[in-house]
């Protein structure tokens, strides 16, 4: 299984990542969240994906 950490992974290989969790458009019409803007820190290198989900979790 490939490590998906920031210290393994390229931003094209991060973009393409989230590329493949982003659904077909018709498939968000009622939902609220962008993946793209979730995921920008881990995309752009500066956290990794489970803080970013980790800050998603309720207490």
């Amino acid at each position: 299984m490939k490590s998906y950490l920031i210290k393994d992974t390229t931003k094209e290989e991060r973009i393409a990542l989230i590329r493949r969790w982003v659904p077909a458009d018709e498939a968000m019409e009622d939902c609220d969240i962008d993946l793209w803007d979730m995921y920008r820190d881990y995309i752009n290198g500066t956290r990794e994906i489970s803080e970013i989900n980790a800050s998603f979790v309720e207490d």
